[in-house]
């Protein structure tokens, strides 16, 4: 059994999933990344497996996706959102943060499908302020959009994404899930995936204290935030949530076509 190479996401949210595995350099070598370069990673074959949004399982179809585990929601996931100080119907124009691209998928599915426009979108580097110059909207993912204090800013909405898309479907969202390339990912490795996923998801204290948030005002929102916006199995309605996505994704030319979800053996 030899170490395979894993791109991890850098968020607050990926950490409950990887408690412990720096701990096993006999099953894991870990790369830290945002989530479009950990996609990035693994479609280069830099890495064997990576913690892939959902969006981009469908470039490949050779991977297998690790079952049970996942970074999920249902209704709120207060870590990414649209910022906006417009009415829905009246945004004509949407600065993204392209670091996530399940985000970015998933937002366009909700302006064709749910808010009903069709707006401009502008790649951006996340800066709320400079992207709100440029465009009546803003996407921010990750920590970023976790931590911005919008109710500080006069007129600044915060539009959940995870809450629009559970009040579209009536099903959650999954963001991201550990897929890779199934000639390399043994049982091993994914029996120590669902045991880190266990082990975080109980020590959710220690998995804030070891992200740097010292501070106790963002430490609590951080705990709270994994105890009761994220969930960190891929459930039956969880892969209802991702057929549907993948569905509408495909319905609106985001991919070509949807596909099933294909998982490594435990």
């Amino acid at each position: 059994m030899s170490a395979i190479r894993v791109g991890v996401v850098e968020y607050l949210n990926a950490r409950p999933l990887v408690h412990g595995l720096d701990a096993r350099p006999d099953l894991f070598s870990l790369q830290y990344d945002v989530p479009a370069r950990c996609s990035a990673l693994l479609h280069e074959g830099a890495v064997d497996l990576a913690l892939l949004p959902a969006i981009e399982y469908l470039r490949r179809p050779d991977y297998r996706v690790v079952p049970d585990v996942a970074v999920a929601s249902t209704g709120p996931v207060a870590s990414v959102a649209l910022f906006t100080t417009r009415p829905t119907a009246a945004i004509r124009s949407i600065a993204i943060d392209s670091s996530s691209r399940a985000a970015v998928a998933l937002l366009r599915v909700l302006c064709a499908q749910w808010f009903e426009i069709e707006p401009k979108f502008v790649t951006m580097h996340p800066d709320l302020q400079a992207m709100l110059k440029r465009c009546d909207a803003a996407l921010l993912i990750g920590d970023i959009a976790l931590f911005t204090e919008h109710e500080t800013v006069v007129d600044l909405d915060k539009i959940d994404l995870g809450e629009e898309w559970t009040a579209m479907t009536g099903l959650p969202f999954v963001w991201a899930f550990w897929a890779g390339r199934s000639d390399v990912v043994e049982a091993e490795h994914v029996q120590a995936l669902r045991a880190a996923r266990d082990a975080g998801a109980a020590a959710i204290d220690d998995v804030v204290a070891a992200h740097s948030l010292v501070d106790e005002e963002p430490a609590e929102v951080a705990r709270e935030y994994l105890r009761k916006n994220v969930q960190f199995t891929l459930t039956a309605e969880g892969r209802s949530g991702v057929k549907r996505f993948y569905a509408a994704a495909a319905d609106i030319g985001i991919v070509p076509q949807a596909g099933p979800l294909r998982f490594f053996d435990a």
